[in-house]
Formats: C-alpha cells, structure tokens, sequence
C-alpha cells in the first residue's frame, strides 16, 4: 500500500517561487504520478504529471510553463516547482499516484493521494 505526503506549502507573495514535494512510503516504481490543486469551493484540477519511466512530464495548458514536475525515483520523491506564482494559485496541492503509464487529468482515475499542502499566494 503507498502512502503519500506532500510538504513545502505555505504563504508566499506574487511572484514568488514555491517548491512542493511528496514523500512515498512504498514503492511508487511503477506508478505515474501527478500533481493537482483545489482551490476553495473549486473541483479538484490537474496541474500535472509524470509517468514512471520518465515520460513526460504533461501539464494542464493554463500554467504557462510557471510549474515544474520532476521526480526521484530512488528517493521515491516527486517534485513541483513553482515559479512567478499568482493569487489563482491559491490551494491545497495534491500529489496522486496510479499504475497507468500515463498521467491523467482526472482524479478518479489515481488510486492513492496524500492529505494535501496549502499554497497561498497574496497580491
């Protein structure tokens, strides 16, 4: 069973750098991983993934090339860096895994995630 858990959130101002990570207790070898955001009263979002082999990384079109997943296989880590960082960032980070060679956009399709990290950016 993996178990994820996602660090590094807190508030920063406009323009700022955040980077994000997500431990995993269990082999995540295999699984393509994800990032999504869910800001207050929205639907969960996918900002991004990258599948276990390295293919990759996708992200959703909307982040202009501000964010930037990698991931660490021997340390079983993901990352999320997140440059020039804006007020509709503002959210609870998710970092989701599913044994799928690739990433997906839709939240249903992951079978593990973690308790989520609060980014909140002021103007």
């Amino acid at each position: 069973q993996v178990q994820l858990a996602e660090s590094g959130g807190g508030s920063v101002q406009a323009g700022d750098s955040l980077t994000l990570s997500c431990a995993a207790t269990g082999s995540t070898v295999r699984y393509t991983m994800a990032w999504f955001r869910q800001a207050p009263g929205k639907e969960r979002i996918f900002v991004g993934g990258i599948s276990w082999d390295g293919n990759g990384p996708n992200y959703a079109d909307s982040l202009s090339g501000r964010f930037e997943i990698s991931r660490d296989n021997n340390k079983e880590t993901l990352v999320l860096q997140m440059n020039n960082l804006k007020p509709e960032d503002t959210a609870v980070y998710y970092c989701e895994g599913r044994t799928g060679r690739t990433p997906s956009p839709r939240t249903y399709d992951y079978r593990c995630w973690g308790q989520g990290t609060r980014v909140t950016v002021s103007s």
